[in-house]
């Protein structure tokens, strides 16, 4: 047979090389070849790590398709994911990849009809692709039943440890038969996998994949260096020199994420936010528009983008820095596919330099330095576009009614001054250069200390007072919470991530105190998470969160940090007089 000979070499069956050929694939990537002739195999069990937009869904879905028993309707293969999108994309992705096999799959997760899953679940099916949260749900009201179940697959296991799956996913480990193979892909491998596939795996053997495979040769990668508060100045700039702009901004945090929006909304763009405060419909909607060209920015955060497949993006925009080479790869992936080109740019603040270089070191990339075009440029970029345009339109021959009204207009005007006012009607303030604000970014460290000097001066009168960065980069929180009121570590942790979107690897240092607490955070989160607290609390008191002062709440500082008395926003509104014997308390 002549059918995708590279694809008959790994032993796929011909229904299954047809269905391929349908889809238009012709070579296997990298992943699909080390692990498909792996997984043909039997009893062999692997963990897979490669970037997201390589091919792992197929890399997995494609043995699971030509080894279930499709005359046995019952479930022979569980697939989880961190998110509803990412488990509504692989049952359609392996849907389409079954061709003429007559395998039933069912995309099984929360904010969807129970209803509705549970006549699907009791008709019959042979994949299930769900989050764990909603698959345990099932579970335990024995609605699905797994006694049968000969593949257990974990799909970008690290996003789902990251957002705290790892108890629901132990749980559903448990009671899976002792005889099913068990499958990991992750883009990452931090050692919380490793742990997993001890405990969970036998004699797993693991594939890797190069990251430079990842990131596509069609991405053309470029960086900013702006100020924090100019970054919403710069991508509207690169927003209106782009014409036919069509993109993901990723930001850090929910909260960055929907202030974001919010302001490219003001400005007159068509913009989405999308993290997982959002029910599911409203998720749906959101894509169901963006994909549809209704609207063409996406604002997110890492999580809530993972797995998403958007045709044709033209930009990535990296809002805020990531945090690891692996996220860069993986948000800079989403553009370059396919054979189409794309651009990706991250803007990063004076500060981050040598972090930016570390990541690019790291993930093999390469970003060129780029000055953001001026006003004067972004506006004649928009003049001649419009040129262009007007000379495209006035080609067509006016018919007889509007030729009449014209002329009625123009009376004993010039048809130029009439033209003018039109156009000065119809494009308002399209050409006008006082809409962009000046941007300047100042590099050297001379400079850098006015600048902080002048943005310090500038924040003295702002409510929330922006965080200061320590030596490593990292901002020292104080919470007016300790062992005391009730919190531990994971308690100060959890309640943070819920309001904020932040990730566990966000969040550094947590110390608890008697009636105090501190952690640190990268700068953008940090920001967040003071924004976030200006008007909440942590059970209906004032708020809670500041500026850690100096160094206080470092680990060197730690035991000092038991004797002295933080006061500010302080529960009990007292502090210790210096004048008083052995530290008593007085009050204010």
């Amino acid at each position: 047979m002549n059918i995708l000979p590279s694809f008959e070499a790994l032993g796929l069956s011909e229904k299954t090389l047809f269905a391929l050929q349908d889809k238009g694939f012709e070579e296997p990537t990298e992943i699909q070849r080390l692990c498909i002739p792996l997984l043909l195999e039997e009893n062999t069990e692997v963990i897979g790590q490669a970037q997201t937009g390589t091919g792992k869904t197929a890399a997995f879905a494609l043995p699971i398709i030509e080894t279930l028993d499709e005359r046995e309707k019952a479930v022979q293969a569980l697939i989880l994911t961190p998110t509803r999108e990412l488990a509504l994309q692989v049952s359609e992705e392996i849907n389409s990849l079954k061709g003429k096999h007559k395998i039933e799959v069912a995309p099984i997760y929360g904010g969807a009809s129970m209803e509705n899953q549970l006549k699907r679940l009791k008709r019959g099916v042979h994949i299930v692709v769900g989050t764990p949260g909603r698959i345990l749900d099932h579970i335990r009201r024995s609605t699905l039943k797994l006694s049968n179940l000969e593949f257990m697959v974990l799909d970008e296991a690290d996003e789902m440890l990251d957002m705290g799956f790892i108890e629901d996913i132990e749980e559903i480990l448990k009671v899976v038969p002792e005889n099913r193979r068990m499958l990991m892909f992750s883009a990452t491998m931090p050692p919380q996998i490793l742990k997993l596939s001890d405990t969970f795996m036998k004699d797993a053997k693991v594939v890797r994949t190069q990251i430079k495979d990842s990131a596509s040769p069609d991405t053309d990668q470029i960086y900013y260096e702006v100020k924090e508060e100019d970054k919403i100045e710069a991508l509207s700039r690169i927003i209106d020199k782009e014409p036919e702009f069509y993109g993901v901004v990723f930001c850090r945090t929910k909260v960055q994420c929907d202030q974001i929006s919010r302001l490219l909304n003001d400005r007159g763009y068509e913009s989405e936010a999308l993290h997982g405060d959002l029910s599911q419909r409203e998720r749906e909607n959101i894509l169901h528009r963006l994909k549809e060209r209704h609207s063409r920015i996406l604002v997110a955060t890492d999580v809530a983008a993972r797995g998403l497949d958007i045709k044709d993006l033209t930009h990535v925009i990296n809002y805020s820095i990531p945090q690891e080479p692996e996220v860069y790869i993986h948000r800079v992936g989403r553009t370059g596919r396919a054979g189409k080109r794309g651009t990706a740019i991250t803007f990063i603040t004076p500060r981050e330099v040598r972090k930016f270089a570390f990541i690019m070191r790291k993930s093999l990339s390469e970003a060129r330095k780029e000055e953001l075009p001026s006003a004067k440029e972004i506006i004649n970029s928009k003049r001649e576009r419009l040129r262009e345009h007007l000379i495209e339109v006035t080609k067509e021959s006016p018919t007889n009614d509007y030729y009449y009204l014209a002329k009625e207009i123009i009376g004993e005007k010039s048809a130029l001054d009439t033209f003018a006012s039109l156009l000065s009607y119809l494009y308002s303030n399209e050409l006008d250069k006082s809409k962009y604000k000046d941007i300047s970014v100042k590099s050297s460290k001379r400079n850098n200390k006015k600048d902080k000097k002048s943005e310090d001066k500038n924040r003295a009168n702002d409510k929330i007072k922006e965080p200061s960065l320590d030596e490593n980069g990292l901002t020292r929180l104080f919470i007016a919470r300790g062992k005391k009121d009730g919190y531990t570590k994971r308690d100060l942790v959890k309640i943070i991530k819920s309001q904020t979107g932040a990730r566990d690897e966000d969040i550094h240092d947590v110390l608890v105190l008697e009636d105090s607490s501190f952690i640190s955070a990268p700068y953008d989160v940090a920001n967040s998470i003071l924004k976030a607290f200006d008007k909440r609390s942590f059970g209906g008191n004032k708020p809670l969160i500041s500026r850690a002062r100096g160094k206080e709440g470092g680990r060197k500082n730690s035991e000092k940090s038991k004797k002295r008395d933080y006061h500010v926003n302080r529960p009990e509104g007292k502090r210790r007089d210096k004048n008083t014997k052995k530290g008593k308390r007085r009050s204010r």
